[in-house]
């Protein structure tokens, strides 16, 4: 028997571990400091009240014979499917409801989709990332290429000439850095992709927090896109799903290689691999898509972008560079004082009571940076912002 020895590659604890650990013992140490948490992209706000009324109306239909639900199908009630193609309608994307898989998040999707991928691929991912594009293409062996996200570019890297890549990541709005690729960015990375006949893997878990028209919410409102991409989404950000757990993939018709189509793929791997999101989940989800539910959890969306301009808000005052906050729930700062990441995250925690992320968690390139987030509560998010101001001012 041998292990799985790509494992041994891996750094030794996930970054959101780390964090855990480091705070968990600066708490044991410093019993009475009131420390504000705003490291991790987990909501604060409940759940819409009309998410909440169909999830209670869905469970008492599993209570009744009558109306009793087994196992659903693996790609999703087409309830739910019919409520997201009329959802990407309304951003001018027409998709097929069998095009679109229902999963328990992105996250996981992000991960599974590999299979579907031979490991002698080379994977193309930016850097600063989501530290799960790279652990899963490591844990399969996959060779990994970075793309450099900085000052310069606007954290939104572009297409090289001379780079060979076979999968390519994409995030946008982008976590950790909140920066938005503009149409005419997307369109490079869709015409490179058809060049290089790789396939771009795109994550647009943050699309809801998008508020300008000009910029696109989803990979497919680029022309030829439809040949070479796959989206993920996820309800955790959106609808404050994060402990509910419910997104969903899109794997479009035309996406063909080597003669294969790989929603065929897809469906063969879900149905084998995956029992589905329960039957209660999804009629909560179809809610979200309703007029009122997209109200309501925008409502939602509204008050983390705020709570994100509070702290961009003091961050200009100190003339500290920063992106994001504007399209996203982040705040990508640049240490004070030329401080390293994990140094200042020690500063923070030790002289203000903070919790954000290193950059430098996020890949080589957030070294220097530092990832604050508008998800917690709007009192607790407007002291660490007095916090900030007193301890860099």
């Amino acid at each position: 028997m041998k292990i799985n020895a790509n494992y041994l590659s891996l750094s030794e604890s996930y970054l959101f571990t780390e964090i855990a650990h480091r705070v968990a013992a600066y708490s044991k140490a410093n019993p009475d400091a009131d420390i504000i948490k705003l490291g991790i992209g987990d909501v604060t706000r409940p759940l819409a009240p009309v998410v909440v009324e169909a999830m209670k109306a869905a469970a008492a239909e599993m209570g009744q014979a009558q109306t009793f639900h087994g196992y659903g199908p693996e790609q999703g009630y087409g309830f739910l499917r019919d409520a997201v193609r009329d959802y990407y309608g309304s951003f001018g994307v027409t998709l097929q409801s069998d095009e679109i898989f229902i999963s328990d998040g992105a996250k996981s999707d992000l991960g599974n989709i590999l299979e579907l991928f031979s490991k002698d691929n080379t994977v193309l991912v930016p850097d600063p990332v989501y530290p799960v594009y790279v652990d899963t293409n490591v844990m399969d062996g996959r060779p990994v290429q970075f793309m450099k996200g900085t000052e310069e570019n606007g954290f939104c890297p572009l297409p090289k000439e001379g780079v060979k890549a076979d999968l390519i990541y994409l995030c946008s709005p982008n976590n950790p850095t909140g920066a938005v690729y503009t149409r005419e960015q997307l369109q490079q990375w869709v015409n490179y992709a058809l060049e290089q006949d790789a396939v771009i893997l795109f994550d647009a878990a943050y699309e809801s927090f998008i508020g300008d028209a000009s910029l696109p919410h989803s990979i497919f409102e680029i022309p030829g896109a439809r040949r070479c991409a796959i989206e993920f989404c996820s309800l955790s950000k959106t609808a404050g799903f994060t402990g509910t757990r419910c997104g969903y993939t899109v794997v479009p018709q035309e996406l063909e290689r080597e003669g294969v189509q790989l929603k065929k793929f897809w469906l063969r791997r879900q149905t084998t691999k995956f029992n589905g999101t329960s039957y209660v989940v999804q009629r909560a989800a179809q809610a979200v898509f309703t007029p009122e539910g997209l109200k309501q959890c925008r409502e939602n969306v509204r008050y983390y972008k705020e709570n994100a301009q509070i702290i961009a808000g003091v961050l200009g005052q100190l003339h500290i560079f920063f992106t994001g906050g504007e399209h996203s729930p982040y705040i990508w700062m640049k240490c004070p004082r030329g401080m390293g990441s994990w140094e200042f995250f020690d500063f923070l925690l030790d002289k203000a009571h903070v919790v954000g992320t290193p950059g430098a968690g996020f890949g080589g390139q957030g070294e220097g940076f530092f990832r604050l987030t508008g998800f917690g509560d709007r009192e607790k998010t407007k002291e660490a912002a007095r916090r900030l101001l007193d301890v860099l001012g």
